[in-house]
């Protein structure tokens, strides 16, 4: 693979061969950075040409410098030259959206989602790639319009095998951030500069000519190793340069603004014009320097001769960037905004029009004013957010600056993803505003904003707020409610938010707002299933029927997501399966990557449940993977609760420890109570698992209060911490703390017939039987459960439930029984891979076992015992834990003492902690 010949560069060369060998194998990314001058354009250009002479598509744009750029303009240049066919057969809101970004159709309906514009560029990359590899090329990232950096943003993290970015960026003024699936695919080049003698070879080159040593000295030391620079100061100079020459230009801007002013004589406003467009044109140019096209060649004929511009057909540009910003900041203020009042008269594009209007005052005209306010609509509409903020911002500098405005500006950056910006705006315009409607939708966005940064109790009180101030502006009053509800709820007040959506509920249908109504409903049927209520068919069909699915609502919010679950939650497992994978896939094509966390968490918590770890595992790592790439404390907790459950099932229990304290303390500082009740669970079962119960109650216990404050609620979304703690009672003989918990999950169970709750229920009933002796009556309970397991395809919970009466059947010396249960128990555990729960399957098989053992090795009983016992638990909660009688607990004891040769606890937690092997049958 060949690469020109760049003076002093020859590492940069060879980094970018393998960055463009490498493009068929592995997405990658390579970022060229540097000083303005230094030479990443040269080098952009031959990796560009390297990439072509070796059959791989390239997709390039060189961003402009202009302060009138339009949404998606590099965007547009990247895909200008891509056959129509690649977006032919994309999904139609991907299309609908990505030709409506690039102007390709009337914008008409919704609003463009600016998420699914960035789905649609991927999906053509991906289309591309299967054919050949292509390179995406972009020239000065840090002058990449908003929108178009949105959208290259997200592909850049998703960059299929085949497909790698090349970009250029100027170290002063970085650009967007672009992240990988993996950091390590993210190479950046910093481009040094010169040497002495790599300078006096690239001026021999370029320049033809041989400078003293003396001279070169001086020229290095201005330049600083600037190959540009020094280049330009050369030229400028003339063969007469030495190193006593004085006045001497000591800056990049200096000398490039001589050269300028060497070639522009006659042709001022033509360049002017062309510094001021960010696609100049002749015939643009030619009417805004008051010329003929014919004419305006003749004047640019000595700037083109001297390399400053290029003259291509019908288009023209600076044969670098450095010099259309010289052209433009050696201008004047007064003939900038002349020349931009000119071009405001000359261009069609609304966008283009109002911010050359803009750019030409100094006052907010109302002409100028209402060109902004109507571009902004217009990117708003195009799926273009950020442009639209940015246009808001000038209509704000020029003194539009009423309340009105800044609210929808910060929407704009809100909706652009840019919620720092969103929160300064909403905040500063607070600080003056008088109690009212434009208040109360102020406060509403904060909130908003504050809910996305992941703070539900802070979030709760600005709803709040908000309401006070919503009385005159009835929607604005029902979607606040709404908000609110969801805020409360996370932040565990789930009384209060269920008053705020009966609210919503009763005044969206007062007031006839179908949309909001459909929310409310839906909210409030989710509420309803938490505090125990069961599952509100008619509200939820409502709820579906009066709405249109609406993908700018956030998932949580989404009638036909909230059946969805609904259906998981009440045992319908791969109905639930189902319709959540065809969400991801809808959230997926539309780029609603925030979502995918939300719909992530539940899709591995259903594969946990019907005992799909690898499925599970594969869910976390994405979920996690997607977390990192988006940042926020939510997303983080989200992702390591997945992945501690996903380690915890599989009896990986120190890897699910870590994350689950990192989980933990990221919950709070979401200041969730909700979100805290899951590695609380998590570290419960952990317990269990371990059968170390006082582990499991300590982290189970702050939940029990929970059971008394919504006695109705024992649904497995929200009560599977009850079973953990009944399990970790009994094995330490709290039997009478178990039993009302019991209670509560039988009534609940028989009163929705939810054969969850039944099941668990039932299991823990035999337990607490067992632990009394009553054994035949926990058989037969056991059995009851098993029966109402047939309903229910979680095999987990299943075969742990199998443990149980095999545990049972061998106390009652049913030993043929007890095999063959215990023997479908341990099938089931291998086959899921949930290791300790296997191990203990085993452990009561070998128990089950006759014959003599040798006496120095530990039988299974006297392992488990004595594990137990260096938990810390006494002979009496050893008993209840394993069903064993305390007399049995102290004979086997003192066989394990013997074996070992020990006399103590003491010395038996000296023996075990030192890791010393222990004979095990």
């Amino acid at each position: 693979m060949v690469l020109g010949h760049v003076v002093g560069r020859q590492a940069e060369e060879q980094a970018l061969r393998e960055f463009i060998g490498a493009v068929p194998r592995e997405p990658r990314a390579l970022i060229l950075e540097g000083d303005a001058g230094i030479g990443k354009t040269t080098l952009w250009l031959e990796a560009l040409e390297c990439a072509r002479r070796n059959g791989i598509q390239t997709l390039s744009c060189r961003a402009a410098g202009a302060e009138s750029v339009m949404a998606y303009s590099v965007l547009a240049d990247l895909l200008s030259e891509i056959d129509e066919s690649s977006w032919a057969n994309l999904p139609e809101p991907q299309q609908h959206a990505l030709d409506g970004a690039l102007l390709r159709r009337r914008l008409d309906g919704d609003d463009i989602d600016p998420r699914a514009v960035a789905a649609a560029f991927v999906s053509v990359i991906r289309h591309l790639a299967a054919d050949r590899p292509v390179l995406i090329a972009i020239d000065d990232l840090q002058w990449v319009d908003a929108s178009s950096a949105n959208a290259v943003s997200f592909a850049a993290r998703r960059l299929p095998v085949g497909a790698a970015l090349l970009c250029t960026v100027r170290t002063e003024e970085p650009g967007p951030q672009l992240r990988l699936p993996k950091l390590d695919d993210v190479h950046r080049i910093r481009l040094q500069p010169l040497t002495l003698a790599e300078l006096r070879q690239v001026l021999l080159v370029r320049l033809g000519t041989s400078f003293p040593r003396p001279t070169l000295l001086r020229l290095h030391q201005i330049s600083d190793g600037n190959p540009l620079f020094a280049l330009e100061l050369a030229r400028q100079m003339g063969p007469a340069l030495d190193s006593s020459a004085a006045g001497l230009p000591h800056s990049l801007d200096e000398v490039v603004s001589g050269r300028v002013r060497r070639v522009s004589a006659g042709a001022e406003e033509a360049l002017l014009a062309m510094a001021s467009l960010p696609d100049p044109t002749t015939s643009v140019v030619a009417r805004a320097a008051r010329t003929t096209p014919d004419r305006l060649a003749e004047s640019l004929s000595e700037a083109e001769a001297h390399r400053v511009v290029a003259i291509d057909g019908h288009r023209l540009r600076f044969t670098h960037p450095i010099l259309s910003h010289g052209v433009y900041s050696e201008a004047s203020p007064r003939r900038r905004r002349d020349m931009h009042r000119r071009l405001a008269e000359l261009v069609d594009d609304p966008e283009l029009k109002a911010r050359h209007l803009a750019l030409s005052s100094t006052t907010a005209e109302p002409a100028t004013v209402a060109a902004l306010d109507m571009a902004a609509d217009i990117a708003r509409r195009r799926g273009a957010p950020a442009a639209a903020a940015e246009l808001l911002e000038l209509a704000i500098a020029l003194g539009a600056d009423d309340p009105a405005r800044r609210i929808r500006c910060a929407t704009d950056h809100f909706d652009a993803s840019n919620p720092g910006s969103a929160r300064q705006m909403l905040e500063e315009v607070l600080d003056g505003l008088p109690q009212g409607a434009a208040r109360a939708e102020a406060l509403h966005q904060l909130g908003l904003v504050r809910l996305y940064d992941d703070s539900f109790p802070e979030a709760a009180e600005i709803f709040a707020s908000a309401l006070a101030d919503a009385d005159l502006d009835p929607s604005l009053r029902v979607r606040t409610l709404i908000s609110s509800s969801y805020a409360l709820l996370n932040a565990g007040q789930l009384a209060q938010g269920y008053e705020h959506v009966q609210r919503a509920v009763a005044e969206a249908d007062e007031l006839d707002l179908a949309e909001l109504c459909s929310s409310a409903l839906g909210m409030r049927a989710m509420m309803d299933f938490m505090a125990g209520r069961g599952v509100d068919h008619a509200a939820l069909e409502r709820a579906v029927s009066a709405g249109v699915p609406n993908r700018r609502l956030p998932v949580p919010f989404r009638p036909q997501v909230q059946v969805i679950l609904l259906r998981a939650w009440t045992g319908e497992l791969h109905a639930g399966r189902e319709g959540l994978a065809a969400l991801h896939h809808q959230c997926t094509i539309s780029g609603e990557e925030g979502e995918l966390i939300f719909v992530g968490f539940h899709r591995t918590l259903i594969d946990i449940w019907l005992g799909d770890l690898p499925s599970a595992a594969q869910l976390a790592d994405e979920t996690m993977e997607r977390a990192t790439q988006l940042g926020g404390d939510l997303p983080l907790f989200i992702a390591l609760t997945l992945r501690a459950a996903v380690a915890a099932h599989a009896g990986r229990f120190d890897e699910a420890r870590r994350d689950l304290d990192d989980a933990i303390a990221a919950a709070q500082r979401c200041g969730s109570r909700r979100l805290a009740e899951w590695p609380a669970t998590l570290a419960g079962f952990i317990g269990v698992s371990c059968g170390d119960y006082h582990e499991a109650l300590s982290a189970l216990e702050p939940l029990l209060p929970m059971v008394q404050i919504f006695p109705d609620a024992s649904e497995v979304i929200t009560s599977s911490f009850v079973p953990e703690a009944v399990e970790a009672m009994v094995g330490l003989g709290r039997l009478d703390d178990a039993e009302p918990l019991i209670d509560t999950l039988e009534r609940n169970g028989r009163r929705l017939d939810r054969a969850w709750t039944l099941a668990l229920a039932a299991r823990c009933r035999a337990m607490l039987q067992a632990g009394r002796g009553e054994l035949a009556a926990a058989t037969a309970t056991a059995e009851v459960a098993l029966a109402e397991h047939q309903r229910l395809p979680m095999p987990f919970e299943h075969a742990r439930t199998q443990l149980l009466l095999g545990q049972l059947q061998r106390r009652q010396r049913q030993r043929d029984n007890a095999v063959a249960t215990l023997q479908e128990a341990l099938r089931t555990f291998e086959q899921l891979g949930t290791r300790a729960w296997s191990e203990r399957a085993q452990a009561e098989l070998a128990r089950c076992r006759s014959g003599k053992r040798p006496s120095t090795s530990l039988t299974p009983t006297e392992k488990r015992v004595a594990d137990l016992a260096l938990s810390g638990m006494t002979n009496q909660d050893i008993a209840a834990a394993m069903f064993i009688s305390p007399k049995t607990v102290e004979v086997n004891l003192t066989h394990v003492y013997r074996k070992l040769k020990i006399r103590s606890r003491t010395e038996l937690h000296r023996v075990l902690r030192a890791e010393v092997e222990i004979p095990y049958e």
